[in-house]
């Protein structure tokens, strides 16, 4: 972890910009928690190089008002696409008001996450908040955009798949041996015995894992990474509630990263042509190849196997 650390916040200067992004004409993008943070910096980034792009959030209110701002900064509008990752029903209906909208879908930022929310939430559908929205809402939003952009690739360049992750993916493996803890994803006196922060970290390595099977099944047609977009400024550090969030505030709001250079490894996985030929990799701070530290083709089953179970009724 310490390594990851270091790798990340001493990392090179970028050689990528917004400016490299080609232009986007005719290409149609989702990112989810696209209102505010690294995701709105990404929206702003693909209006400026007219790429049609839906915001995929749960507040409306909060989505609009991005929308307005952005139309001020860039000229273009967005489209708000209402989606709540934690409930299962909301993630079936967001897709479903997508594709009557859309036949295409050029590249799907997973870009939303919670970060430690009390220990007492669970989503809609009594999964664990953090997993639910981050690993399992994640997972079956793209299955059901899965004919888009499997469509979208038949037709010219492969449509891209961007899953954003942590560092704390590296830190996962502290929850069990194998990194996922699968009684945990509900809640569970096992779940309980975790801190919220160890649940967030297995979260961001179930996008990992989810993002390295989805490789193995439909690398061929879909460029699929992952990304670790850096120590970034963001709102993502709003549930801390212990002692340990005084360090941690202090630490976001002087020494990270601005969320416009957070966003700038996952514009470079989803629109460069050199991370075209990366499908599967994990991409690091700041436009680079990482090491994961985890690609375990038993485990991918495993989890897909699991996410397909919980699905299969919505």
């Amino acid at each position: 972890m310490i390594l990851s650390v270091f790798e990340a916040y001493f990392a090179p200067k970028s050689k990528f910009s917004v400016e490299d992004i080609p232009d986007l004409t005719g290409r149609v993008v989702i990112v989810t928690g696209g209102n505010t943070g690294i995701g709105k910096e990404t929206v702003k980034a693909l209006l400026s190089k007219n790429a049609k792009v839906y915001i995929a959030t749960r507040n409306e209110d909060r989505a609009k008002a991005a929308i307005e701002d952005l139309k001020r900064t860039t000229g273009k509008e967005a489209v708000f696409l209402k989606l709540d990752l934690s409930s299962l029903k909301s993630v079936k209906a967001a897709a479903e008001e997508f594709l009557e909208k859309e036949s295409a879908l050029h590249i799907l930022f997973n870009n939303a996450a919670v970060m430690c929310p009390p220990i007492d939430q669970l989503t809609v559908d009594g999964y664990d908040m953090t997993w639910g929205t981050n690993a399992l809402g994640p997972f079956y939003f793209t299955k059901l955009l899965l004919p888009a952009l499997l469509k979208t690739s038949s037709l010219g360049d492969k449509s891209r798949v961007v899953n954003v992750s942590s560092a704390g993916s590296l830190h996962g493996a502290s929850i069990s041996g194998s990194g996922l803890d699968f009684a945990t994803f509900k809640d569970s006196p096992v779940r309980r015995k975790y801190p919220p922060r160890a649940l967030y970290d297995q979260s961001k390595l179930g996008n990992v894992v989810f993002t390295q099977e989805l490789a193995r099944r439909h690398g061929d047609k879909i460029v699929t990474n992952v990304v670790h977009p850096g120590f970034i400024k963001s709102e993502l550090g709003r549930n801390f509630a212990d002692l340990e969030s005084s360090f941690i505030q202090f630490v976001m709001d002087v020494v990270l990263f601005p969320a416009s250079q957070g966003a700038l490894t996952q514009l470079w996985a989803g629109t460069s042509p050199e991370a075209a030929d990366l499908s599967g990799e994990y991409l690091i701070p700041w436009a680079r190849v990482g090491n994961p530290r985890s690609n375990d083709p038993e485990l991918g089953k495993e989890l897909w196997t699991w996410f397909e179970e919980q699905v299969v009724n919505v």
